[in-house]
């Protein structure tokens, strides 16, 4: 892809596995990463839900993203109406 031939030849060779989703290139190390932060500061992870609800639940419908972030909103700061302060 690069427009310079010397750089191809000079290019270490790419694993066939960091092409593929969820290989262990960089991205699924990334993907791990952001994961792990995701759990550490307590912010809903749909992907992880998704994977949860296939194992635990097969069959059973799923929520959308819009929803389960909703869902994960009102969980948190209490979407029951009114203020709540603590």
């Amino acid at each position: 892809m690069s427009t310079r031939p010397d750089m191809e030849k000079d290019a270490p060779p790419v694993p066939e596995d960091t092409a593929q989703a969820g290989g262990s290139g960089w991205a699924a190390r990334w993907r791990s990463v952001c994961g792990g932060c995701r759990q550490i500061f307590g912010i809903p992870d749909y992907e992880r839900y998704l994977a949860h609800a296939a194992a635990r639940h097969p069959g059973a419908p799923v929520l959308s993203r819009e929803e389960f972030s909703k869902r994960a909103i009102d969980r948190r700061y209490g979407g029951g109406g009114g203020m709540r302060c603590c």
